[in-house]
C-alpha cells in the first residue's frame, strides 16, 4: 500500500510539470531540420536524413550566374525556384512523418486525443516512426494518461454505476459507497497503468503501444489485429513477442487489489471477471483507435469541400 500512494503522489507531481506539453508519440516535422524544408520540390520525399547528422555540404556546388533578362519579364520568371518555394504549402508542424521523412496520409495519423476527449497518448500512426522507448518517456506517458482529466470522468461514471448496481455489497450505498467505489477504482486504475505502461515494459524492454494497421488492410483483418493486440507485443527492437507486460500488468493489478478490497470482493470469480472487463475495455478502445482516423479524415475532407463551394460561390457572386 505504502508503494501504490508513493506512486500516485510521484505522478501527481509529474503530471504539473508534464501536463502543459503534448506527449511526442511520433517523429513530427517541428523535429526536422531546416533542410528538410529546402528542397526542389518542398516535400518530405526530398528530405535527405544525412543532412540531420553531417550539416551543410563543406563545399556546396555554387549557384549558377544568372543570365541578364529583359526589363519586361517578371521576378518569377527570373528565378522560378524563390516563386516555387514562396508558393508550396508550409507544412504543419503537428502531421507525424515516417521513417523516409514523409508526411503520413491524413487517413493513418493518429491524434493525441480523439473527438478532442479521449487519451491516445499510447498509439503510433500507421507507418509513423515512433518516439524511442526508456524509463522517462514510459513514465511521462503512463503519468499522462494515469492523471489525466477525462479518466477522472470516466472514473466518476463507472464508480457511479457501480454504486447504483451494487456490485459489491460490502462498499456501501449512497455517498460513502461512492466515495468507497471512487478511491479503490482509481488505484486500480493507476496500478494498471504503471505496472503495464510503465514498470514492467521499461523492465522487460516491451513496446505495449498500439500501432494502428491503417486503412490499407480490410476492414476483418484490421478488427482481427486489433483483438491479437491483447496478447501480443513487441520488444524495443521490433520484434513481435507475447504481450507480457500488458497482460501481466492487469494480472498483478487484481492481485494488488486484494489488499484494499473486502473479501467478498476478491474472490478468484470476481477477480476473473475484473481482468475479463479490463481486456474487453481495451479491444474497444483499440478499435476506436485503429477505425478513428478513417471517419475523422472523412469528415474533415468533407468540410474542406464544403468551405472550398462556399468560397468559389462568394468570388463568383462578387464578380
Amino acid at each position: 500500500m505504502r508503494f501504490i500512494v508513493a506512486i500516485i503522489s510521484l505522478s501527481v507531481a509529474c503530471s504539473i510539470c508534464a501536463g502543459a506539453t503534448p506527449i511526442p508519440v511520433t517523429a513530427r516535422l517541428a523535429d526536422l531540420p531546416p533542410a528538410y524544408f529546402d528542397t526542389p520540390n518542398g516535400s518530405a520525399a526530398g528530405y535527405d536524413p544525412g543532412a540531420v547528422a553531417g550539416g551543410l555540404p563543406d563545399d556546396p556546388d555554387p549557384m549558377p550566374e544568372a543570365e541578364p533578362i529583359d526589363a519586361g519579364q517578371s521576378a518569377t520568371a527570373a528565378n522560378p525556384d524563390d516563386a516555387a518555394v514562396r508558393q508550396r504549402p508550409t507544412p504543419s508542424p503537428s502531421v507525424p512523418v515516417d521513417a523516409d521523412g514523409n508526411p503520413v496520409p491524413l487517413e493513418r495519423q493518429q491524434p493525441q486525443r480523439i473527438l478532442g476527449f479521449m487519451p491516445n497518448f499510447r498509439s503510433v500512426s500507421s507507418g509513423a516512426k515512433p518516439h524511442p522507448l526508456g524509463w522517462e518517456y514510459n513514465f511521462t506517458v503512463a503519468t499522462h494518461q494515469a492523471t489525466d482529466y477525462s479518466s477522472f470522468i470516466f472514473l466518476g461514471l463507472t464508480s457511479l454505476t457501480a454504486e447504483g448496481m451494487d456490485m459489491h455489497p460490502a462498499l456501501g450505498k449512497g455517498v460513502s459507497g461512492f466515495y468507497a467505489y471512487s478511491w479503490r477504482g482509481f488505484l486500480d486504475k493507476s496500478d494498471n497503468t504503471y505496472l503495464s505502461a510503465f514498470l514492467l515494459p521499461s523492465l522487460l524492454h516491451e513496446d505495449t503501444r498500439f500501432y494502428a494497421l491503417g486503412n490499407e488492410h480490410s476492414i476483418p483483418i484490421r478488427a482481427l489485429y486489433v483483438i491479437s493486440r491483447q496478447g501480443v507485443a513487441k520488444t524495443y527492437g521490433g520484434r513481435q513477442i507475447p504481450n507480457v507486460a500488458g497482460l501481466g500488468g492487469k494480472v498483478l493489478t487484481q492481485l494488488v487489489s486484494r489488499s484494499y478490497y473486502p473479501p467478498s470482493a476478491t474472490t478468484l470469480v470476481v477477480l476473473a471477471s475484473k481482468f475479463g472487463y479490463s481486456v474487453m475495455r481495451d479491444v474497444i478502445f483499440s478499435s476506436i483507435r485503429e477505425f478513428y482516423p478513417d471517419a475523422a479524415a472523412h469528415f474533415i475532407r468533407k468540410h474542406q469541400k464544403k468551405m472550398a463551394a462556399k468560397a468559389a460561390a462568394k468570388d463568383t457572386a462578387v464578380q
